[in-house]
């Protein structure tokens, strides 16, 4: 266990995710041995089905959802039965899909956040765009995904999302082996998912939708244009269901759910030099940030730097070194040379607080509202909704 430092949050350090019980790595595992796929556990204890369409609405947190169910008519239809997952550390996308298409824990599949190192070149990558050419993401990440297990048993395997998704680094890395269904829009996402199902009698759908995402960065989950965007993505779901064959088991979950910081607690910390003292990256998310010491940088210098995050910030953010955090296995199991893309020490956001580094970032990241990335509830915990059409 982590001992708290001598300035720390109000609140503890949450538990570590319970990896291989009820996070999104259990949820493809779960639903492959539903549709009858040979070698994989069953712990959602999801029904045997023929038909499964995995829905994924990025951004989709538990309290969230909960707090406004009035505005999701549909999904509080079913909301009652709901089980809570977790979606693995860092709270953030390329982490959460990547354990949902892979099956195993950020430490393992080694997406382990939004920007990570890459020790060989040491440079920042970012696992959503901007990938480097000559960085391989089947070598990234060369564990075969529960997608591609599923399709190699027979089962017919789709995905249908947008079409700028189709050949991205991510889904090369650990989302790949379902045949691709470029659909932009709402509607165009719930019928080409409906029309797989009419031609497929043992299937799985892999839908995704990312407006709530995009509305809540921008806007914030507390606005009126979050709440828009999920009355529309309720209503389509709804519709997508009802356009389903029966015996159709739908699974609908998010990736992540979000905070809200206002614009005088996003913090620009490269203006404070003892913050940065002897830092050559900066990575991880503004919620989550990860800084790496230049090689052979003393022990007291680092720890120099440690004590002025505690000093400055430590009543809102946890701060970790490297070691601390696997040791109290926010990562779950690591894959070898995974650590090393980690950076040296940690600092994780426990209020409604974010850390950028104002030299590396665009000057409109700091207009984003809706953030996520951390270890607290709104962010880590997201909803398994499900329903079985007849």
């Amino acid at each position: 266990m982590v001992e708290q430092a001598p300035f720390t949050p109000a609140t503890k350090l949450p538990p570590a995710p319970q990896y291989g019980q009820d996070t999104l790595g259990e949820l493809l595992p779960s639903a492959a041995h539903a549709l009858g796929v040979n070698g994989f556990a069953n712990p959602l204890k999801l029904p045997a089905t023929r038909r499964v369409n995995l829905v994924m609405v990025d951004g989709l947190g538990w309290n969230q959802l909960k707090a406004n169910l009035a505005h999701a008519p549909f999904l509080r239809s079913i909301f009652s039965q709901a089980q809570r997952l977790t979606t693995g550390f860092p709270s953030t996308t390329a982490t959460s899909l990547s354990s949902l298409g892979t099956g195993v824990s950020p430490g393992t599949h080694g997406l382990v956040g939004y920007d990570v190192i890459d020790p060989e070149r040491r440079r920042v990558v970012n696992q959503l765009g901007g990938w480097p050419t000559n960085l391989n993401p089947a070598l990234w990440q060369p564990l075969p995904t529960v997608f591609e297990t599923i399709a190699a048993h027979g089962v017919h395997v789709a995905t249908v999302s947008l079409g700028l998704f189709a050949d991205s680094a991510l889904t090369r890395a650990a989302l790949r082996g379902p045949t691709f269904i470029a659909a932009n829009s709402l509607a165009a996402r719930s019928r080409a998912t409906t029309e797989v199902f009419a031609k497929e009698r043992h299937a799985l759908v892999y839908t995704y939708f990312n407006e709530l995402d995009k509305a809540g960065h921008k806007y914030g989950v507390d606005s009126d244009q979050w709440r828009h965007t999920l009355e529309e993505l309720d209503y389509t779901i709804k519709l997508m269901v009802s356009r389903l064959p029966a015996g159709t088991s739908v699974l609908i979950t998010g990736d992540h759910g979000m905070v809200d910081v206002s614009a005088s607690q996003r913090i620009d910390y490269s203006l404070e030099p003892e913050l940065i003292e002897a830092v050559e990256l900066t990575s991880g998310e503004p919620r989550g940030v990860q800084l790496s010491f230049a090689a052979n940088t003393p022990e007291a210098t680092r720890a120099k730097v440690r004590a002025a995050w505690i000093e400055r910030y430590g009543t809102k953010a946890w701060v970790l070194t490297r070691d601390e955090a696997i040791a109290y296995g926010l990562f779950g199991q690591l894959r070898e040379g995974v650590a090393e893309r980690l950076g040296d020490l940690l600092i994780l956001a426990a209020e409604p607080v974010a850390f950028y580094d104002g030299r590396r970032v665009a000057p409109t990241a700091f207009e984003m509202i809706g953030q996520h990335g951390s270890l607290t509830t709104a962010e880590r915990i997201v909803p398994l909704l499900s329903v079985h059409t007849g």
